[in-house]
């Protein structure tokens, strides 16, 4: 006898989450800042983990670059693109889970603050249909941390399915405190897998070291916990 899974669909956040690509972002943004000959620190690089990249971009501004939020931009995603290009550091248990996911007939979608360009080249590495639809940085008017991508995820998905999804239902995993905060204001059930960025313990969420070896019967747990 087959059993819905209790989870109903899945969001997931891209980088850091599903690719290890922050320090491709990094790179480059010590690289774009080389060139008005400005320092910038992994540690630096890291307080903008999850965050839109028009605020990057504001804050590589006032760091130095002397270029306008939309220059810098298509700097910083020109360069991920192409390392991306060249090697693809998927996270551990990402694509397995993926898998499973899709086997069992649970819709997923990603919810990134990348724009599309990026967004795209990791979808097209992914089998077809992995994710039902993409939301994206350039998509929304606000980014993570506010609940908009998340919220437009819950409503695509429900304009998808032909119904209302229950967001208590729906599991979206982060990797980033900006990317946490915007799925609990979102209303849906938050798990974080920290990476660059210590995640802190908070009952609004659920922390798990990796995805490694963690199953669709995990997520159900998530959603309806014994």
């Amino acid at each position: 006898m087959h059993t819905s899974p209790a989870v109903h669909a899945v969001l997931w956040d891209m980088d850091g989450t599903l690719v290890d690509t922050e320090p491709y972002w990094f790179r480059a943004e010590r690289e774009l800042l080389a060139a008005f000959s400005i320092p910038w620190s992994d540690g630096q690089a890291a307080e903008l983990v999850g965050c839109a990249l028009p605020e990057t971009a504001r804050v590589l501004q006032r760091a130095g670059a002397d270029l306008p939020v939309r220059a810098i931009v298509d700097g910083l995603v020109d360069s991920v693109v192409t390392q991306v290009r060249q090697a693809v550091p998927w996270r551990p248990g990402a694509r397995e889970l993926l898998g499973e996911l899709a086997a069992a007939d649970v819709p997923c979608a990603l919810v990134t603050m990348s724009e599309r360009p990026l967004a795209d080249e990791i979808d097209r590495l992914l089998p077809t249909g992995t994710f039902r639809f993409l939301i994206t940085g350039d998509m929304v008017i606000n980014g993570k941390p506010h609940p908009e991508p998340y919220l437009r995820a819950v409503e695509t998905l429900g304009d998808d399915l032909g119904a209302p999804l229950d967001p208590a239902r729906i599991v979206a995993i982060e990797d980033s405190l900006p990317g946490l905060a915007s799925a609990r204001a979102a209303g849906v059930v938050t798990l974080g897998v920290p990476n660059v960025v210590p995640l802190p313990e908070n009952p609004g969420h659920t922390l798990w070291p990796t995805l490694a070896g963690r199953s669709i019967a995990d997520l159900n747990d998530l959603v309806c916990p014994n």
